[in-house]
């Protein structure tokens, strides 16, 4: 018999045990249409409009709805479903265990208990008074191309967004973006027999590669942002050849740049057109091609915003302590919320262990988190 229960820990655990790595990670993998459903009878149990956003066959996102009364402020939760391998997991990572105050498994830190905390904190709220609506976003897809949430923000919008990534109760207002790229390095396919026809892309490419690397060293001698520092680069994948009888008619590198405020796609462009314009001057028979692939901006956000000042006020009173800002190198969805014109920040559960061979989470932080994520709704969302 299916239970729906309304302690957050109980609630995590019965996450955890679906299993919802993201397809596009590791193909065949199971997806997250059966935690979906899971997340859209838990919401209907408890008494929350339901929708189920599907775009994509087998990628579904659900959005519970708690219906305030009316000229209230609307508040966004947001948390994704889709989890990381399983393949590696240092013990059965879709039974949870829990022992010394933690709980262990995959999907325990990153993030199925910043889902619970939030499913369940907008469901004890509805008992009250409010007058601004409650999203409850259980998205689809963040691990790889974030589907989930840009769906989400095509239908729906708010006063102000809290994502509960697990961030060590440490309220997050600030992390880096990316851009990929691949810069294609053209030479000429002859028979390796014939030097003075063939043009070595690989060999070509690694003056390319050499120069980056400088780059990148450059790079991180800088200042950057008071907060995230400077941003970074590197090349992630090469390919190139066709037989080692030939010469290479071209060599392909990914690149990653790693992006702070101000790193914009043209400033990118720019710096890798720098690059390989020089080069095209220094090394004979260099030629190049650059092609712009996903682009995921950088998140910043005040803390003297209207929901930081209320998150931060909430979670003191609950913490006992003000809580410590943090910042973070990796992307997450707080940056779609924000671009799409809510403000928002990060904050979620205490542990360790994402996308490694253990993880778990801290069950008192998960408590902590679900009572400050109430306490907000009822802030925020009240008459």
């Amino acid at each position: 018999m299916a239970r729906y229960p309304l302690d957050p820990i109980d609630l995590t655990a019965e996450l955890m045990r679906i299993n919802s790595v993201n397809p596009s990670l590791i193909p065949g993998a199971a997806g997250e249409s059966e935690i979906a459903d899971y997340c859209q009878r838990w919401f209907d149990h408890h008494g929350l409009a339901t929708q189920r956003l599907e775009r994509t066959p087998g990628r579904p996102s659900v959005v519970g709805i708690c219906r305030g009364s009316g000229g209230g402020k609307s508040l966004m939760l947001n948390g994704h479903l889709d989890t990381v391998t399983l393949a590696g997991y240092d013990g059965e990572p879709l039974e949870p265990r829990i022992e010394d105050g933690r709980m262990y498994g995959r999907g325990a830190f990153d993030m199925k208990s910043g889902v619970a905390a939030m499913m369940v904190a907008a469901a004890r709220a509805r008992d009250h008074d409010l007058a601004g609506d409650v999203i409850v976003c259980c998205v689809a897809d963040e691990e790889h191309a974030s589907m989930g949430t840009a769906e989400v923000l095509e239908q729906f919008s708010a006063d102000a967004g809290i994502v509960t990534e697990p961030m060590s109760m440490e309220p997050t207002l600030w992390h880096k973006g990316f851009i990929w790229m691949d810069i294609t390095i053209h030479g000429r396919a002859y028979h390796g027999s014939r030097p003075e026809f063939g043009i070595d892309a690989i060999a070509k490419a690694g003056h390319f590669l050499a120069a980056l690397d400088g780059f990148a060293t450059d790079m991180n001698a800088r200042e950057g942002h008071p907060r995230l520092g400077p941003g970074s680069i590197h090349a992630s994948i090469i390919t190139g050849g066709e037989e080692a009888s030939s010469y290479p008619a071209q060599c392909r590198i990914t690149v990653e740049r790693r992006t702070i405020p101000g790193d914009t796609p043209d400033v990118v462009l720019g710096e890798m057109t720098d690059i390989l314009d020089d080069l095209v001057l220094q090394v004979p028979d260099f030629a190049y091609s650059i092609d712009l692939g996903l682009v995921r901006q950088p998140f910043a956000t005040s803390e003297d915003s209207d929901i930081a000042r209320c998150m931060l006020k909430h979670a003191e009173a609950v913490l006992g302590t003000e809580p410590k800002l943090r910042a973070e190198p990796f992307w997450t969805d707080a940056s779609l919320l924000d671009q799409a014109g809510i403000p928002c920040l990060l904050f979620g559960a205490d542990g360790a262990g994402a996308h490694s061979a253990e993880e778990w989470v801290d069950i008192e932080s998960v408590r902590q988190l679900t009572d400050v994520l109430e306490g907000v709704i009822r802030d925020w969302c009240g008459g």
